[in-house]
């Protein structure tokens, strides 16, 4: 079954290899039904009027970044611990006092700030805000990226050669395809002034051909013994092979390098693999990439919570400042879903090294782009620390429903997984508040 699911999601035919009635004979045989519902969700979303949006930037803030020092100071109250906050280009909207670059576009985004889960350990966080699901134990849910790879071709068409999907210096838990498939994983890349892995041949000339050769000979004979309900000249590992030779010899790997960019612009995003890394999914999305996550990790500060934020929120701000300008200037920001998010918040209250744990009943993530509304500071938590339920509460999977619709997902349609289980795409809500 594993074998049997489309691989380039970045062309607008990737089903061309199957014929009409193979393609009928294996959903048959081997369970691919389940992509039926998906495909009928795609010609809703093609019916939707006005622009929609064609990639999605995660900024990931891998650790629980606090709200309380980014975007929902408090200042002036005991759970500040001193504290500072800043105003912002949005009416009534603060930020804490480390982020002076990323308010002055606070009216191209909004932030919301009563984001509530029922995960307080790191991988069980992760998981839910990635793929908008808790944990199953018998199912792998996808991430937001390889919903959007899967279900829409891509920009580019077949003159796209990257990936559709790729990490940029993923921490432990890289965005996944999930019941998707391993294909919709995201490809991961570490600093972009590094090389990029993999990517270049260990054999060359004759020597490489040769290798080829070989391939092909094991590819013929196993298209043929195992996959005689499909076209047999054309097969999954095949097409996987060819894809990763095609992006050995692109001219488009360079926008993973960020080093020709002019001086002046690199360094607007700071100083940081972190920064490297956002101004390379500019240039990314830009090649026709579908999504883009770039992580940033440091955040669980446990010990010591005012100081390490502040010297995660220095990194962040530049690069989140500079992404949000590039993308204007690339007339991307419209086309381009960005989502700055992490796993949970920190609690109101220190504890006895002057830490903050984890904390998820009243985070805050950031949306922007896309179409969607700027400007805005969605929900309110307790000032005083005292109450965990926030004001206008926002699910996790209430974000996830939000961006699915915004990309015309219709994510209230239910699909059944490979293992035969019936699933919606999401079961949240949309913010209205935003759309």
């Amino acid at each position: 079954m594993k074998d049997s699911l489309p691989q380039d999601c970045g062309s607008p035919d990737h089903f061309a290899h199957w014929s009409r009635r193979s393609l009928l004979k294996s959903s048959a045989l081997a369970g691919l039904g389940w992509l039926t519902p998906l495909a009928h969700q795609l010609a809703r979303g093609a019916e939707a009027t006005g622009r929609r949006p064609k990639s999605v930037i995660v900024l990931w803030m891998e650790g629980g970044m606090s709200q309380l020092e980014s975007f929902d100071p408090h200042p002036g109250k005991a759970i500040a611990y001193g504290g500072r906050a800043i105003t912002s280009a949005a009416k009534g909207v603060s930020f804490g006092a480390g982020l002076p670059l990323t308010a002055e576009w606070a009216n191209d985004f909004s932030v919301l700030r009563s984001v509530t889960s029922k995960e307080g350990d790191h991988s069980r966080a992760t998981y839910n805000v990635k793929t908008g699901y808790r944990p199953f134990p018998n199912l792998v849910h996808p991430s937001i990226g390889s919903i959007l790879c899967h279900r829409l071709p891509g920009p580019a068409g077949e003159s796209l050669d990257l990936p559709s999907h790729i990490s940029i210096l993923p921490g432990g838990f890289p965005a996944r395809g999930g019941y998707l498939g391993a294909r919709y994983d995201a490809f991961q890349t570490g600093d972009p002034v590094q090389p990029i892995p993999d990517v270049r041949p260990i054999a060359t000339g004759d020597r490489q051909q040769k290798r080829l050769d070989s391939l092909a000979v094991l590819e013929q004979s196993f298209a043929a013994g195992r996959l005689a309900n499909l076209e047999s000249e054309r097969t999954l590992h095949r097409t996987s092979a060819e894809r990763a030779l095609r992006l050995m010899s692109s001219e488009q790997l360079a926008a993973f390098d960020v080093s020709g960019v002019p001086k002046a612009e690199r360094e607007a995003y700071g100083d940081s693999a972190f920064g490297r890394g956002c101004l390379a999914a500019t240039r990314l999305i830009e090649a026709g990439a579908r999504c883009v996550e770039v992580t940033l990790r440091g955040w669980d500060t446990h010990f010591n919570n005012s100081e390490g934020q502040a010297t995660q929120l220095a990194i962040l701000d530049p690069a989140l400042a500079s992404l949000i300008h590039g993308l204007k200037e690339r007339d991307l920001y419209e086309d381009t879903l960005l989502l700055v998010a992490t796993e949970f918040g920190r609690t109101p209250k220190q504890n006895l090294t002057e830490g903050r744990d984890h904390w998820p009943h009243g985070f805050s993530i950031l949306l922007g782009g896309g179409g969607l509304r700027g400007g805005l500071a969605v929900g309110e938590t307790d000032p005083s620390g005292e109450k965990q339920d926030p004001v206008r509460p926002i699910r996790v999977e209430d974000v996830h429903a939000t961006i699915l619709r915004r990309l015309g997902i219709d994510s209230s349609e239910e699909v059944t997984t490979p293992i035969g289980r019936p699933i919606k795409v999401s079961e949240g809500r949309v913010i209205q508040e935003l759309v």
